[in-house]
């Protein structure tokens, strides 16, 4: 009994710096912004000093925002098609990488290396592409049309949405493909020997071998891409910095700021900590329950296949 005592208390002692550090970046900084969602708490205000308990008026105001309310619609429209994208290219990627290629292992190193660029950079080089590169293509070929400033992909807020979307691919799919890549080569090759000689298609091996026994990875997969379209701030204040403007309800905003970065700008440049906060909260919720659902609905479909 005394040796399982000594065991226990080694093991906090070693666990205890990892704790103290989550605690102070995450869970104290998380309490505090809760707090701080129901006062009037500005960045020029000290704490306690000329902050007010407003209740839930910082949520209500929030959800009758028109721009928190366009934000929230099109980071779901977003969410939903990237995360479709990003899995469908990272899954052919996969597909392609594990069959018998010539440099299949030097493929899979290029289509890794965008995931190791900085999405700010990111951004700013497809910035380049979209303003500069595409029109001066477009002139060289012919296409002058695309060198017209109204045309360019950027100018318009859906084509912009896009961009993002593209953007983003780009540099995702190549991650999640190595998780895909992983799942398929754990696959028994035997079964795809036997219903090979039985006469299965590639396609046909594909749904009923590949994918069904690859379930866990599409749970991992699709969590992770969900994750990651939510929070999408980096690529969208490089590529497009919420722009170009539009309207929606009567009042002139941002065409293409997804909820992180309305978040960011009601907090930092509408100098309202307490609202932007508020939105945190809501995005936090949203995001929890969202993912929720998502990983018991895939661990259902694992258990199916």
């Amino acid at each position: 009994m005394k040796r399982k005592s000594d065991s226990n208390f080694v093991f906090w002692l070693f666990l205890a710096p990892v704790l103290f550090a989550f605690a102070m970046v995450i869970v104290v900084p998380f309490i505090l912004g809760v707090y701080y969602s129901f006062t009037t708490w500005s960045s020029s205000a000290r704490v306690g000093d000329g902050t007010r308990f407003v209740g839930l008026k910082n949520y209500v105001e929030s959800l009758a925002d028109p721009a928190f309310a366009y934000s929230f619609i099109i980071t779901i429209g977003y969410t939903v098609i990237n995360m479709a994208v990003i899995n469908m290219a990272a899954l052919a990627l996969a597909l392609l990488v594990t069959t018998k290629i010539k440099l299949r292992n030097l493929y899979r190193a290029g289509f890794f290396i965008p995931n190791l660029i900085g999405g700010l950079i990111l951004g700013y080089v497809w910035q380049f592409i979209f303003n500069n590169a595409m029109p001066s293509l477009g002139t060289m070929l012919g296409f002058t049309s695309w060198a017209d400033p109204s045309n360019l992909i950027l100018a318009s807020n859906i084509k912009a949405i896009g961009a993002i979307i593209a953007a983003g691919s780009w540099q995702y799919a190549g991650y999640i493909m190595v998780i895909y890549v992983a799942a398929i080569e754990n696959v028994p090759q035997e079964l795809h020997e036997a219903a090979q000689i039985d006469g299965a298609t590639a396609l046909r091996r594909l749904f009923v071998i590949t994918i069904p026994l690859a379930a866990q990875a599409f749970t991992i997969t699709l969590f992770l891409t969900l994750v990651q379209s939510f929070k999408q701030f980096d690529v969208n204040v490089s590529l497009t910095n919420g722009g170009p403007s539009t309207m929606f309800m009567g009042k002139p905003i941002f065409g293409t700021e997804l909820l992180a970065l309305n978040i960011y700008d009601t907090a930092f440049l509408s100098n309202n900590l307490a609202m932007g906060q508020a939105r945190a909260v809501i995005f936090f919720l949203v995001l929890a329950m969202v993912a929720l659902v998502q990983v018991s609905l895939n661990k259902k479909r694992e258990i199916e296949l």
